[in-house]
C-alpha cells in the first residue's frame, strides 16, 4: 500500500474530493500537509508518491519520476501565489521579501520574475507569518489559503499575482504542483502505481462533474463570499497537459538559467503502462 501525500490546501480538493466523500476509493494511505513538508517526505522516503512543488520536482528529477495527466498550474491568473508590495515587482532589487517556508515553486519562480524578468535580486527571508509583514508594509511572498486571504485584504495595487506576472511575460501557462513518485518505488511497484494513478484521475474527472461538491467542501472548510470558490477553481488547471508542459519546461529553463537546479529535467512524463 502506497504512502501517498496531498496538499492541505483547498486547491487541492478538485482532485481529492470524491475520496473523501467515498465516491472513489484510493489504494494506499493519504497524508495531508504544506507542500514544503510533501517535498521533504518523499525525498526522504516517508511518503512514496505524491503532489509535490514542480520546483522540488526539478531539482531532484533523477530521483523523483514525474507522473502524467495531473498538475496543479494557471493558464493566466492563480490568485493564491502572490507577493504584497507596496512598491512595484520590477523596483524591488535589494529588497527583503519575507517568504512563506511553505512552499518552493512560488519563491523560485518569485525569483525568477525578479531576476529574469526584471534584473532586480532581492533577498528572501523566511517567515512563520508572511501574512503579518504584508501587514506591517513590507514585501511578502504568500501562497495558497493565507495569499487568498491577502487577496481579500489588502488593496488590489498592491496584490502582485505571480501567475499573471508570469503569463504577461512568456504568454505561457505556470505549473505550481506535479505528480511524482520515487524512483526506486516505481521500479518495485509499477502496478501500485499504476493503481494510484488511475484513482487520483478518476478522483479528478470525479471532481469536474460535481463541482458544486467541490464547492460546497471547500466552503466548509474554509468560508469565503458567495461564488468565490467557483470562481477560484476556474483560475486552476488540473491536466498536465501540452500547454501546461510547455510552461513547465520554460519554468525550468529559468531556473536552471539562475543556477537554482543542478540540470535541465525532460518534462515528459515517465512512460509506463497504465490501465483505464
Amino acid at each position: 500500500m502506497l504512502r501517498s501525500g496531498r496538499i492541505i490546501y483547498t486547491n487541492d480538493l478538485p482532485i481529492y474530493t470524491a475520496f473523501d466523500h467515498g465516491a472513489v476509493r484510493y489504494p494506499g494511505a493519504l497524508l495531508a500537509d504544506v507542500p514544503s513538508h510533501l517535498n521533504a517526505m518523499l525525498l526522504d522516503g516517508r511518503l512514496d508518491l505524491s503532489p509535490i512543488s514542480a520546483f522540488h520536482w526539478a531539482k531532484y528529477a533523477d530521483q523523483l519520476a514525474l507522473l502524467p495527466e495531473l498538475c496543479i498550474g494557471a493558464r493566466n491568473e492563480v490568485w493564491s501565489v502572490i507577493c504584497v508590495s507596496r512598491t512595484p515587482l520590477e523596483e524591488l532589487g535589494g529588497a527583503t521579501i519575507a517568504v512563506t517556508r511553505e512552499s518552493a515553486s512560488g519563491r523560485n519562480l518569485l525569483r525568477v520574475l525578479l531576476e529574469r524578468r526584471y534584473g532586480v535580486p532581492a533577498t528572501f527571508v523566511e517567515s512563520d507569518d508572511p501574512f503579518a509583514e504584508a501587514s506591517a508594509g513590507r514585501p511578502a511572498l504568500l501562497i495558497g489559503d493565507r495569499a487568498i486571504d491577502a487577496q481579500q485584504t489588502f488593496a488590489p495595487n498592491l496584490v502582485h499575482d505571480l501567475g499573471k506576472c508570469w503569463h504577461e511575460w512568456t504568454a505561457l501557462d505556470m505549473v505550481f504542483a506535479v505528480w511524482a513518485v520515487r524512483r526506486d518505488v516505481l521500479a518495485r511497484h509499477p502496478a501500485e502505481v499504476a493503481r494510484a494513478l488511475d484513482a487520483l484521475v478518476a478522483s479528478q474527472r470525479w471532481g469536474a462533474e460535481h463541482m458544486d461538491v467541490v464547492v460546497a467542501t471547500a466552503q466548509r472548510t474554509r468560508p469565503r463570499p458567495a461564488g468565490y470558490y467557483a470562481a477560484y477553481y476556474d483560475t486552476l488547471n488540473f491536466t498536465f497537459d501540452d500547454r501546461a508542459r510547455a510552461g513547465l519546461a520554460r519554468y525550468c529553463g529559468e531556473l536552471f538559467a539562475l543556477g537554482a537546479i543542478p540540470a535541465l529535467p525532460s518534462v515528459e512524463p515517465e512512460s509506463f503502462v497504465v490501465s483505464r
